[in-house]
């Protein structure tokens, strides 16, 4: 499990950032878009499993709130395009 965890950290560290990098250098990616919300969201879960199996329990409510942000976000953009 230990290193199950490890990898879904790195994979989720990947996928804020790389969320991160397109919304600065990409002009078709903005908040709004799903693809960034996505790669928040599951950047946030991925993070999120890979610390509470650490027990990192600020970092983990963190990664909560972020999940949460991306959710209402894409529930945001899916509701306004109806």
């Amino acid at each position: 499990m230990e290193i199950f965890s490890q990898i879904l950290g790195w994979v989720g560290t990947f996928f804020v950032v790389f969320a991160y990098f397109i919304l600065v250098y990409r002009e078709d990616i903005t908040e709004n878009s799903k693809s960034y919300q996505l790669l928040n969201l599951f950047g946030a879960i991925f993070i999120g499993v890979s610390v509470f199996y650490k027990t990192a329990w600020p970092a983990f409510t963190l990664q909560i709130i972020w999940a949460l942000i991306a959710v209402y976000s894409l529930l945001k953009i899916k509701f306004k395009k109806k």
